[in-house]
This record gives C-alpha cells, structure tokens and sequence, in this order.
C-alpha cells in the first residue's frame, strides 16, 4: 500500500461513525453545560460576541433539573473572557428571562455595567424581576413591542423569621436593586417605587407588568427595536471607539 492510500484510508477512519458521534456528543455536552454551542458567526472576523440569559437565573441553591435555567457561574466566567479577548469588541446581551436569584443577577447585572467593552441588550419575551437591572446594565437597550417586564418587590422562598431584621434586610437589599436600576436608567428613584409597589396590576402580587412602549415611556428602556437595530447601535458604538482610536 501506497503512503496515499495509507492516508486515504487514515481520513476515511477519522471520518468514521465512531469519530462522528464523538463530535456531537462534544457539541451535546456543550448545550447542556452552557446553553450554548458555537454560533454561526458573521464572518471569520466577527468583532461582537451574544451573549444570551433566559429561563431563570439560578444562585446558590440548584433548581431542578425540568427548570431552564441561566447559571451565573457559567455567565461570569464567559464576562470575564470577553473582557480578556482582544478579537471581542462589542457584546450583544440577548435576555428572555422569568428573572431568580436576586444577588446572581445583581451580580451579572454590575459585571456588564463594568466591562470596558461597548455592550447593547434587547428584551425579548420578557425580561421580568432580577432581569430588569441584567437589562439596563449595557451601555444601550432596546425592547421589541410585545415583550414585558414585571416589576415587584422583593421576596424570599422557603423559612423566613417573622421578626424587624427580616424586613429591614429584604429592604436593603430592595434598596440595592433600586439604586442600580435608576443609575443605569433614565427612569426616577419615584417612577421605579411607584411600578414596584402598584396595586391592582398583579393577580397575586403588587408590582407593574410593564409591556415594551411602556418601557421606553418610563425611562426603563432607550428604545423599542429588534435585533437589527440592535447590531446597528452595537456597530455605531464600535465604528466611534475606533474613530477615538485614531484621533488619540
């Protein structure tokens, strides 16, 4: 046999069932541990990286396996990497979230509002509860016209001790959520309360179930729009921090 048969026959084993099924277990694995597999890209010189939070965002306590989750120690890790690589210059937050841990989303939440990079979120679905800070936390946001956002108090699950510090501490860190949201948003520390504590709007809750227009009209959200106004504004931003690049 010929050194070219010998590598015929070497690629058509590379190629065989067994290697096959190995790639797909790898992409399998990859879904299941991230929520995510190696999008198409535009180009090989993609300069934007997505970055999508939907489900619920688990903390410190697992969810059962049926929930969808987001893991925050999966979404920190990748923040940290995008912060790192100089081939990323922009990231996309894509959320559609029934919001979850409250210090988990914080803690994402001033992740993104902290990274150097020029970053754009979009609502879509919803993004209710702890998601609202996730979604104001980029330098620009935007919300398609059918998606929602729920505002309410905060609330804690499982034993709570009916003493004074249990409500002083579910409102410190009610306070912690308000003072990141009014920061990183055009809407008023009173406007925002007002959502949060509306009667009436909640079948079994007090809050606002804030729909997208709605959103802009408050100060929540800069703008209604979709994905392609969102990678336009995302390319604005880059196509001007390269246009600084030079002038320095």
């Amino acid at each position: 046999m010929t050194n070219r048969d010998d590598y015929i026959q070497s690629n058509e084993q590379n190629d065989g069932p067994e290697n096959q099924e190995g790639k797909e277990s790898s992409i399998v694995e990859k879904i299941q541990q991230l929520g995510q597999t190696n999008v198409p890209q535009m180009g090989q010189d993609s300069k934007i990286h997505c970055l999508t939070i939907v489900g619920q965002i688990e903390g410190h306590i697992q969810l059962p396996p049926q929930n969808k989750t987001t893991k925050y120690e999966h979404v920190i890790p990748q923040i940290v990497a995008i912060e790192q690589n100089p081939n990323i210059e922009g990231l996309l937050v894509i959320l559609n979230t029934v919001g979850g841990d409250v210090e988990a989303g914080l803690a994402i939440a001033e992740m993104l509002s902290s990274i150097s990079k020029p970053t754009v979120s979009i609502v879509l679905g919803g993004g209710h509860s702890i998601g609202v800070p996730i979604a104001v936390s980029c330098n620009y946001s935007f919300i398609v016209e059918s998606a929602t956002m729920t505002i309410h108090p905060v609330r804690l699950t499982g034993l709570v001790i009916g003493v004074p510090q249990t409500f002083e501490y579910l409102d410190k860190m009610q306070e912690r959520v308000i003072n990141f949201v009014t920061k990183n948003s055009n809407i008023t520390e009173e406007k925002f309360k007002e959502l949060m504590l509306s009667k009436g709007n909640l079948t079994r809750d007090i809050g606002t179930n804030v729909v997208g227009p709605d959103a802009v009209e408050y100060g929540l959200i800069d703008e209604v729009g979709g994905i392609g106004q969102a990678i336009q504004k995302l390319n604005s931003f880059l196509d001007k921090s390269d246009e600084e690049q030079v002038l320095q």
